[in-house]
């Protein structure tokens, strides 16, 4: 038998696509954790295309945040790591699995400038936080006013209840063009073609190279545009080269 843990957390995992907005996704796992684990959801954010930049990070949009988190914490967050980048940051762009705050900074005993998230969190009564990695663009948390000891399972089901939260915020966040988001996955088809138009091949000869007839290479060339949000064929290949999906 599963325990009310698991229960409530397999139970979660059923209905987050059926949340209707990212409030209930953080609002209602956050009842699960709070209630058998004392840890508070922090929210989920869509790690930005360039390592140590900010300005992509967006409440609403590409961040989403619960309301359990203390305010002001998320401004003075993004002010402080316009200096030196989080450690949390870089851990989620190289780790495969969920990482606790205390852990990380026993293993790089940070020092100096670097010691500003450890400084920031307990200024604002986090005095851990559980970050999950999700599939190299994601990275959701927990917090907590104490130290965590998670058993492993509790540790996975954690990481379960964020994977299916983040899957839904994806699924609920407005397009991003700054990094691929809901709408705006390009298909092989259309980078092809994007990548033809920039070797500055013309349609019908796009239209032999990949065995296409003329006014497919166009519909594709047409989503390509829709999805990066532009209105020409070379705004959408200098913004594709511009964000490394074609080299």
């Amino acid at each position: 038998m599963p325990t009310p843990f698991a229960a409530e957390m397999l139970d979660y995992t059923k209905q987050a696509d059926d949340l209707p907005d990212p409030t209930a996704v953080l609002n209602s796992l956050d009842e699960i954790t709070w209630s058998h684990a004392h840890i508070h959801v922090l929210g989920g954010a869509l790690l930005p295309l360039k390592f140590g930049t900010t300005e992509a990070l967006c409440i609403g949009k590409t961040a989403f945040l619960h309301k359990s988190v203390p305010k002001g914490w998320w401004e003075d967050r993004l002010e402080l790591s316009k200096q030196s980048p989080a450690p949390g940051d870089i851990a989620a762009r190289l780790a495969m699995a969920p990482f606790t705050f205390s852990d990380l900074m026993k293993s790089l005993e940070p020092i100096g400038i670097d010691r500003w998230a450890m400084e920031l969190n307990l200024k604002y009564g986090i005095r851990d936080s559980l970050g999950c990695p999700i599939g190299g663009r994601w990275i959701f948390a927990y917090w907590s006013p104490k130290l965590m000891s998670l058993q492993s399972s509790d540790k996975s089901l954690l990481y379960m209840g964020a994977a299916f939260a983040t899957k839904r915020l994806q699924q609920l966040a407005p397009p991003c063009i700054e990094r691929l988001g809901k709408g705006a996955y390009l298909t092989p088809r259309e980078l092809a073609v994007l990548r033809a138009l920039s070797l500055g091949r013309r349609v019908a000869e796009i239209g032999k190279d990949l065995a296409l007839g003329e006014e497919t290479v166009r519909s594709h060339i047409k989503k390509a545009q829709a999805k990066l949000g532009v209105q020409t064929p070379i705004h959408a290949v200098a913004l594709a080269v511009r964000l490394q999906l074609i080299p």
